[in-house]
């Protein structure tokens, strides 16, 4: 994992990826056919968003586009919206889409142990329904002029999707007119329990995420004195948390079968469909956790996947 501890309980984070600037002041974000901006989300708490648009020329006059509020993996405790594969995810989609993705650099753990993440999900979700409402002052432009503020997505990836997860939940608490989240999209999502599953012990040696490392994620990540069945990494022990799942709208879930946390995935959709949920679910029999990062044909699959979730969502869905 490359991290050492620090005495106060913080990390030394010894191995970041490298990060991207945003394209407003990058000679090649014509050339790509999109642009970036960062905009501060809560300056008490250090969060941004990276707000992701196609370029006016490349898209037909009028149009209003989806709004996809997207968290980054991690395993809650490294990467931002500006990591590279991070921010070359979110480019293709606003290109393959389209759709404006709103990029969300969320507290990390475990400095901000959870719930933070899902709190700072909650602040992006106020802070885009205060873009649609903020008629006066005009809000942020790149978002209010082109965005379709009824058609909201959540989309994540690894702890990214457990957060969109966790936020469409959360959700169903806020006062969010006039927006509408139509669904959530999460690949490889990451969940977790204390009985250990089939692929938990197939893969435990996986060189991407070995099982201790999962573990130590989750330590790492949820409170303190938590063990892992606590209902933001094991929600099949929250009855509460069960209760709430028909509200969710549509969800897509994609994964790999040699991935650690597949049985927990292929689980997930089960939980989903015994409950109502209308589930897209696409499983690849060859795959490993983060393949899409590496194989860009995988990448583009899943994007597709993406474009056809989106464009089967509508406002009246």
């Amino acid at each position: 994992m490359k991290i050492q501890f620090n005495p106060d309980g913080s990390l030394r984070r010894l191995a970041e990826l490298p990060t991207l600037e945003a394209s407003m002041d990058d000679p090649y974000g014509d050339t790509r056919g999109i642009l970036s901006k960062d905009v501060t989300l809560n300056p008490e708490k250090k969060t941004w968003v990276r707000i992701i648009r196609p370029k006016p020329d490349h898209l037909q006059p009028g149009i209003r586009l989806p709004l996809v509020l997207y968290f980054h993996g991690g395993g809650f405790h490294t990467f931002s919206a500006g990591t590279v594969f991070c921010n070359n995810l979110c480019e293709r989609a606003a290109r393959l889409v389209p759709c404006i993705v709103v990029s969300v650099s969320y507290r990390l753990a475990p400095e901000h142990r959870l719930p933070a993440a899902y709190e700072d999900a909650d602040d992006a979700l106020m802070w885009v329904k205060q873009q649609a409402l903020d008629t006066i002052n005009g809000g942020e432009p790149w978002v209010r002029e082109l965005a379709d503020f009824s058609r909201i997505l959540l989309f994540g990836w690894n702890s990214g999707a457990n957060i969109a997860f966790n936020a469409r939940l959360r959700a169903l608490d806020l006062d969010l007119g006039p927006l509408k989240i139509l669904g959530v999209m999460m690949t490889q999502p990451l969940f977790g329990g204390e009985e250990r599953t089939r692929s938990d012990l197939k893969y435990a040696d996986d060189q991407m995420l070995p099982l201790t490392v999962s573990d130590l994620t989750w330590e790492m990540a949820l409170p303190v004195g938590a063990n892992r069945d606590h209902e933001y990494c094991n929600p099949w022990a929250s009855p509460d948390l069960i209760q709430k799942l028909r509200k969710m709208g549509k969800v897509l879930v994609r994964g790999y079968g040699g991935d650690v946390t597949i049985d927990r995935q292929r689980g997930l959709v089960e939980l989903l469909v015994k409950n109502g949920v209308k589930v897209v679910a696409h499983f690849d029999d060859v795959g490993f956790h983060g393949i899409d990062l590496i194989d860009s044909r995988r990448a583009v699959l899943t994007l597709n996947y993406l474009k056809d979730f989106i464009n089967s969502t509508s406002s009246n869905s």
